[in-house]
């Protein structure tokens, strides 16, 4: 390759044993994104269908379901091509903008569980004010600012890295993540800085919001009677176990990307695919089966009564 292309391409150098395995990873990959857009679909479906769930958790609930795809659209589209070509590779740019969506939909994530939170705290501990503080308006404004914020934040570093020279052509990874940066003939202390920052706002806040919440919530209904208990345990579950879910996705993204040269090929490469799919799955699944209304739609949609 010519200087020229060096510049303009960069290898995705993560796949391990391609050339023998390529249309196993592309037989389980492809399944898994279609089971990912039609589980989410399905409930996004059921959502927007009947008008007994047009309340704000539910809406909250499909906006979360709408950010699971869009999530594995921006990964899995490259990722089956890369398993059925010669070469792995990407443009710089096309690699920029793969991480954008990557990292701007993560934080999208953990603000749409903060608002659920805020949610539930809300029509839990001050029932007779919800109709006023969860209007139409104030769902759309909280839903807008969930996808537009961590965009404008995770554009910044992008934005500056477009013209950087890289003395490194090969990333260490299958699609492109923070990884991006080690490319860079020189590291930016200004963009690391930058990156914590935005690491703090985009998840650590939002995540220490959230678990103030919920502890509110539980010391609240503590003295309540068992039933109200469980009722906000079957409401408040669900949605605890996507971030705890999705907190340990991203833990293990930040821990690869600072101790890239520590985690041997195979294990970044198994657990990389294991980020891609758990997450974008998971979610459907506890919405699914953990929301009682949500499950009793799927049940009538999946298990019609049989004749007599």
């Amino acid at each position: 390759m010519d200087a020229d292309l060096n510049v303009t391409y960069v290898t995705l150098g993560g796949h391990v044993d391609l050339h023998k395995y390529r249309y196993v990873y592309f037989v389980i990959m492809f399944t898994a994104y279609i089971l990912i857009i039609c589980s989410n679909s399905t409930i996004m479906c059921i959502i927007v269908i009947h008008k007994s769930l047009h309340e704000p958790m539910y809406v909250f609930i499909a906006a979360l379901l709408i950010n699971s795809v869009l999530y594995s659209t921006a990964i899995y589209p490259k990722l089956l091509i890369d398993f059925l070509s010669e070469k792995q590779r990407i443009s710089y740019s096309a690699c920029l903008f793969q991480c954008f969506l990557y990292y701007s939909l993560d934080g999208s994530e953990f603000l749409l569980l903060s608002v659920m939170a805020y949610d539930r705290y809300v029509s839990i501990c001050k029932p007779l004010q919800y109709p006023t503080i969860m209007k139409k308006t104030t769902v759309c404004i909280f839903l807008a600012l969930s996808w537009f914020l961590p965009a404008c934040q995770i554009a910044v570093p992008v934005t500056l890295s477009v013209n950087t020279k890289l003395c490194n052509f090969t990333l260490r990874g299958i699609f492109c993540n923070n990884l991006i940066y080690k490319l860079h003939c020189l590291s930016s202390r200004v963009l690391s800085v930058y990156g914590v920052i935005v690491l703090f706002n985009v998840v650590l806040f939002p995540v220490l919001f959230i678990l103030f919440t919920y502890t509110k919530i539980f010391i609240i209904t503590y003295r309540s009677c068992g039933e109200v208990r469980m009722k906000v345990a079957q409401t408040c579950l669900p949605h605890l176990l996507v971030l705890i879910n999705f907190c340990s996705l991203v833990t293990y993204d930040v821990i690869t990307v600072k101790l890239e040269s520590e985690f041997p090929k195979t294990v970044h490469f198994i657990m990389t695919l294991q980020v891609v799919l758990y997450h974008p799955l998971f979610n459907p699944i506890i919405y699914g089966l953990k929301m009682t209304e949500i499950y009793k739609h799927i049940k009538r949609l999946f298990c019609r009564d049989k004749p007599n």
